[in-house]
């Protein structure tokens, strides 16, 4: 019988593609602590300005299996100057450093002029690009102008949508082109079904998981903060959506994941 959300799902392994272990409320290490006892090895700790990329890569140095991306967020890309962004491709470089991001264009805040997000992003895409770095995209309602930017700067590294959020043609264009798809919590809310629909379209291949804690905690944990233990909750409900075991999705997502983001084998 294929395992639901409330079954406990060990002995499989998980990876978080993304979460923000600079924005948790509590130390970082009990996190940590926390994901691995339910099972969550590798986890993506993700920057979204100067201050947190740098300190995500402090993270991923002092605990083993985490990794960082590095980059500033679109809305606050009025940020990303010349300056600053010399200074996160040094990060880039760093060893622990597997992405470019997040970076991207957000159409539904719209924090910063849109002009100054898609110079930000372009820019972004080129560091990831001279150091083989995966690009970690932002997209809130810019669906479009986001292929738009990714098809004007071909070729491209390996390329991640975070917090997938598109429609059944957004899906077809990512398989199109190789481009992974990552969902977080929100796919398991009750009003999610648009989302639920691409999820389940997404070709398993090019499938991953996140958290994007601490925010968008999956359901039946609303109201809590979200945290990389919860990832195997997520798991667990695209599993069902692809009438899979929670096991062969962990194991299918975790091999992406060293896809995605060039991660070295176990």
């Amino acid at each position: 019988m294929r395992i639901r959300t409330s079954t406990p799902l060990e002995p499989a392994v998980f990876t978080d593609t993304h979460c923000h272990l600079t924005h948790l409320s509590g130390a970082v290490s009990a996190a940590v602590d926390e994901a691995n006892q339910a099972g969550v090895t590798t986890m993506i700790t993700v920057g979204t300005d100067l201050a947190s990329s740098a300190e995500s890569v402090q993270i991923a140095t002092s605990h083993p299996g985490v990794y960082a991306s590095v980059g500033i967020h679109p809305n606050d890309s009025i940020e990303a100057t010349e300056a600053v962004l010399d200074r996160i491709e040094d990060l880039a470089r760093h060893p622990q450093v597997v992405a470019v991001g997040e970076t991207g264009l957000d159409w539904f805040r719209e924090g910063a002029p849109r002009v100054r997000q898609e110079e930000s992003f372009r820019a972004h895409i080129r560091i990831a690009r001279d150091l083989d770095r995966t690009v970690v995209i932002h997209d809130r309602e810019a669906h479009d102008d986001i292929v738009r930017v990714l098809m004007d700067e071909m070729p491209l590294p390996r390329v991640v949508f975070h917090c997938f959020s598109g429609g059944p043609d957004l899906v077809q264009t990512c398989a199109a082109n190789g481009w992974f798809m990552s969902f977080a919590g929100n796919v398991t809310f009750s009003n999610a079904a648009d989302l639920q629909v691409s999820a389940k379209q997404v070709p398993s291949d090019l499938l991953l998981t996140e958290t994007d804690s601490p925010y968008l905690t999956p359901h039946p944990h609303r109201g809590k903060p979200n945290a990389p233990s919860y990832v195997p909750v997520t798991t667990a409900f695209l599993a069902d959506l692809h009438d899979i075991e929670a096991e062969e999705m962990a194991r299918i997502t975790a091999s992406n994941a060293r896809r995605a983001f060039a991660l070295p084998d176990g």
